[in-house]
């Protein structure tokens, strides 16, 4: 997963035309296409960090998840309906995290 910036991006997408116009006269400066692959490799790092960031935020929701059952399961009567939205929000929460964790890994 790479994590751009928008300098970042900006850059890459000016080396990118500079190179691509110095391929086209046969003349390409091995300068470009090392700082190219520098902004590569710091978006990839900086995307990699992100992507553990989001599964640990959908651990702690799984594991909040199942804390929410167990206290659903075990909540006397009175309280099985504040339990039971409890366990929904838990379920909600896990759902934007599998999705954002999916969304990152697709990018």
């Amino acid at each position: 997963m790479y994590s751009y910036t928008k300098a970042e991006s900006r850059e890459r997408r000016k080396l990118f035309v500079k190179g691509l116009r110095q391929s086209a006269a046969d003349c390409l400066d091995p300068e470009i296409r090392r700082r190219i692959e520098r902004i590569d490799q710091s978006a990839a790092e900086r995307g990699a960090q992100e992507l553990a960031a989001l599964h640990k935020v959908q651990a702690d929701a799984r594991h909040d998840l199942a804390a929410a059952k167990a206290a659903e399961r075990t909540a006397p009567r009175a309280d099985r309906a504040t339990a039971r939205e409890a366990r929904k929000q838990a379920e909600q929460r896990v759902r934007l995290a599998e999705r954002a964790v999916h969304k990152a890994e697709q990018s």
